[in-house]
Formats: structure tokens, C-alpha cells, sequence
């Protein structure tokens, strides 16, 4: 209601109520505005947290175009400080992992990418860290962590992707034929010319299996 008037008309219709409702109405009056202007200034708080959260977001990026890797974690520090909940955040963490990954550090990026992997609210954003989190333990030799990994969500739009990097996963750990299978069930969800070059590369090698289908202009046709 007391979008609708003026503060004069509010005042108004409160002293009215007073009268007619007796002592008992102060009180209800007095939570209900309580509320509303703690509701207010609550909003106000949060508004005012995104915008500094993405301004320091924008100072990293920033950052990173001008080569300064040093501001840029300096400004990351500073976001995961005071804004640790805000998405921004989230996404910083991402940049701050690709970093780290470029200056070999993939302990600290692993544990970056971890981070919004089981912590953010964002699924997709979360399906996107998981993903990265999996190229990364694949780096550092960890293949069945990083099948774990893989295998831990539900990738949803992400399917393709996601058999891509396990088979990744499985062609470093010298399972081709699991990988061939991998490869092709990314294939299947989305064409892709560097995945047709993994098949081609491993079709032959792989250990009973079957011919990779041509395709031509009139449609698919089985290898002979």
C-alpha cells in the first residue's frame, strides 16, 4: 500500500488506524513498516554488493588485457574477500585458474576450478568449471580423478563436451577403445571436426572396433 501514497497520506491512514484499532495497531504498524524499511535497505545492501563486486570483476579483466597478472590476483584476493557468495566471484575464480594453468600451476587451478565446481549456484557455470577441472587432472596425470570428476554430474547441455574430455581421459590412460566410444558419443551429440580426427586416429588402432561410418552428400553409408 504504501507504494501507492504519498508520505503525508501514509501518516494519515496511520493515525486513522490508531483511532479505530486502539494501542494494539502501534505495534502491528510498527513491525510491518520495521519490515519493510529493513526489507529496503536489505536491497539497497545486496544492490549495492553486486555492483562493487562487479566493478572489481571488471578491474580483473582489465587487468588481464593489460598483461598485469599480478593486479589481476591481487583484485581476485580482494573479490573472494569481501564478496566470496557473489557470482562475480565465481567467475573470477574461473580467470584466476586459466592463470594459473598458463603459469603451470595446476594445484592452485585444480583447486580454483573445485571450488565453483561444488559450490556455485550457477549450474551451468559449475558443469563449465567440472569440465575444465577434468583437463586439468588429466594434466597432471590424475585420469581416474579426473573420470571421478566427469562422472560426479549430470552434464545436461553439456554432453558433448563432457564424453569428449573422458574419452581424453581414457586415451591417456591407454584405453582406446573406451575413448573411441567416448569420441563417438560426443560425435553423435555434436559434430565436431577435431573429434572426427580423434576417431580417424584411433579406428584403426582400437582393438575390435567397428568401422567409423562415412558420411556423404546423400547421407550416412557403412565403412567397408
Amino acid at each position: 500500500m504504501e507504494d501507492y501514497l504519498s508520505e503525508k497520506e501514509q501518516w494519515e491512514w496511520i493515525k486513522t488506524q490508531v483511532r479505530e484499532n486502539g494501542p494494539a495497531v502501534i505495534v502491528a504498524v510498527a513491525v510491518v513498516a520495521a519490515g519493510v524499511y529493513g526489507w529496503r535497505w536489505w536491497q539497497g545492501r545486496l544492490d549495492a554488493g553486486r555492483l562493487e563486486a562487479g566493478a572489481k570483476y571488471t578491474q580483473m579483466v582489465q587487468a588481464l588485457d593489460g598483461g598485469d597478472r599480478t593486479r589481476a590476483l591481487a583484485l581476485f584476493g580482494e573479490l573472494q574477500h569481501a564478496y566470496a557468495a557473489s557470482p562475480y566471484t565465481d567467475q573470477a575464480r574461473l580467470l584466476a585458474a586459466r592463470l594459473y594453468v598458463l603459469g603451470g600451476e595446476l594445484d592452485r587451478a585444480a583447486g580454483e576450478l573445485a571450488a565453483v565446481a561444488e559450490n556455485s549456484k550457477d549450474r551451468d557455470l559449475a558443469l563449465v568449471a567440472r569440465l575444465r577441472l577434468a583437463r586439468v587432472q588429466i594434466a597432471q596425470g590424475k585420469t581416474d580423478g579426473a573420470l571421478a570428476t566427469l562422472n560426479a554430474a549430470q552434464p545436461g547441455a553439456f554432453a558433448a563436451q563432457y564424453h569428449e574430455v573422458r574419452g581424453d581421459a581414457y586415451y591417456a590412460k591407454g584405453d582406446k577403445s573406451a575413448a573411441l566410444k567416448e569420441y563417438r558419443s560426443a560425435q553423435t551429440a555434436a559434430s565436431d571436426s577435431l573429434l572426427t580426427l580423434k576417431i580417424a586416429d584411433l579406428a584403426a588402432d582400437a582393438p575390435g572396433a567397428a568401422p567409423a561410418a562415412k558420411v556423404t552428400a546423400t547421407g550416412p553409408k557403412a565403412g567397408k
